[in-house]
């Protein structure tokens, strides 16, 4: 039974994924247009996060990294704020030298846009053909993404594989 239990997880899981809209349009800070489409390519790694959470702040410096090192390559990183000022943000952003794209967020617009986001952080990343791969509650890390891709790149899915 607790195996039916944990296969039935995994299942509603992967279908939650493969429920989630394959495209999204989000307006940063700056009044661009951040869309998934104008990615294709790239790995996209999309973070909802708070001024006021301690696990938020302690994984920016490591998606600051994160980004620098593959922005011109294979990854970008979009921050969404949510539960803040936008003075709060601004003054984030400017502390941790934040270079990737932010926008000013809600959880309405998270559900709509990218998925349902009920812990912060929570991070989605979309495949370069656009697909969600991962969803995450809680901090990532440098070293837990690119793990991740490079074992992706290594070993990619066969065309038509899911």
């Amino acid at each position: 039974m607790k195996t039916y239990r944990a296969l039935l997880l995994v299942c509603l899981s992967l279908c939650s994924m493969a429920a989630m809209a394959q495209d999204f349009t989000l307006k940063d800070m700056q009044g661009k247009q951040q869309r998934l489409v104008d990615y294709r390519g790239k790995w996209v790694l999309v973070n909802f996060w708070a001024t006021w959470c301690v696990p938020c702040q302690e994984e920016t410096p490591d998606l600051v990294k994160l980004y620098k090192t593959h922005k011109d390559t294979d990854l970008v990183v979009i921050g969404v704020a949510l539960d803040s000022t936008k003075e709060a943000i601004t003054e984030f952003v400017a502390k941790y030298a934040i270079p990737y794209p932010i926008v000013y967020g809600s959880y309405t617009m998270a559900g709509t846009e990218i998925g349902t986001v009920k812990a912060l952080p929570s991070t989605y990343l979309y495949d370069p053909k656009g697909e969600a791969v991962i969803f995450q509650e809680g901090a990532v890390s440098l070293e837990d993404v690119e793990t991740y891709l490079a074992l992706k790149n290594k070993h990619p899915e066969p065309e038509g594989a899911k």
